[in-house]
């Protein structure tokens, strides 16, 4: 079996470069990096020097599938039409300046209908990622759908939501999807056991299309099967434990589908945990057999 690119976040302090200068020192094949600051809605203008350094350091590295994670404060499914707009206008910046930087895909967390109803918050987001469509229709850089784990009214966590919003929308060629594994386990999804494992990504296809997942967040859990909780843990550290990822990195559906460590900084005994959770994930790889 192939290893597929493997990568994760990475902070842009500095600048965009930077991230990518912090993957190739963990011996990474990807990054996942914030346009801008998550917890704003401002963002610095970018520079074409940003996006040089950025572009640089990738072609310099051998750094490939750069990936952009929107604002946690963006809110597609709103009832609060002030709000609903403000996400709206929000994303668009979000697609434009991956754009810029040359990164295909942003992923978002699909959003919280607060009040009333699922099939409400459902298509408040389908009508504004038609609008988002729309307005950004001259860009390259594409929206990826994330699974989550559910927490209060968040939309995203069943399948099912993800089907209705591309089942919704005007131009479903132009959304993606990238699955969590801490999420969809929270979220009631079992992946421990390999037939486990088969039988969700097998809901997965026949709901979705397991064509349409463009990459994956590799994270154990904090939290328990199907706590709704979302809790990011180091990989072997969690609730999930190894198993899921090994049947997903033996996958041959997604050899070729980038996936990115999302789990806490920082690390052990002086080495970094990026570098631990990286080197337990490849070593899951089955060697095929000659």
């Amino acid at each position: 079996m192939k290893v597929p690119p493997l990568g994760a976040h990475m902070s842009i302090a500095g600048g965009y470069y930077k991230a990518v200068e912090a993957v190739a020192q963990c011996n990474m094949d990807c990054v996942q990096i914030f346009s801008k600051n998550n917890n704003q809605w401002r963002a610095k203008p970018i520079t074409q020097e940003d996006v040089d350094r950025f572009q640089g350091a990738m072609q310099d590295h051998g750094i490939t599938h750069p990936i952009a994670h929107a604002s946690y404060l963006i809110n597609l499914a709103s009832p609060d039409r002030e709000l609903w707009k403000k996400s709206v206008d929000a994303f668009v910046v979000e697609l434009q300046r991956a754009d810029m930087l040359g990164i295909p895909y942003v992923v978002l967390h699909p959003g919280a209908y607060i009040e009333g109803t699922e099939a409400a918050g459902l298509k408040r987001i389908v009508r504004a990622v038609d609008q988002i469509h729309r307005r950004t229709s001259s860009l390259s850089s594409q929206c990826l759908l994330e699974t989550t784990a559910g927490q209060g009214s968040s939309l995203g966590c069943k399948f099912e939501h993800l089907a209705a919003i591309l089942d919704g929308v005007k131009q479903p060629d132009l959304l993606g999807v990238c699955v969590d594994t801490c999420h969809i386990f929270a979220a009631g999804y079992p992946l421990q056991q390999e037939e486990d494992y088969k039988a969700t990504f097998s809901a997965f296809n026949k709901l979705v299309g397991v064509k349409k997942i463009k990459a994956f967040h590799l994270n154990d859990s904090k939290k328990p099967f199907g706590s709704r909780v979302d809790r990011h843990e180091h990989i072997g550290q969690g609730t999930l434990g190894v198993e899921p990822f090994r049947h997903l990195l033996n996958d041959r559906r997604f050899q070729k589908t980038p996936m990115y460590l999302e789990t806490p900084k920082g690390d052990r005994n002086g080495k970094p945990w990026d570098i631990i959770n990286l080197q337990k994930l490849r070593r899951l790889v089955r060697k095929d057999e000659k």
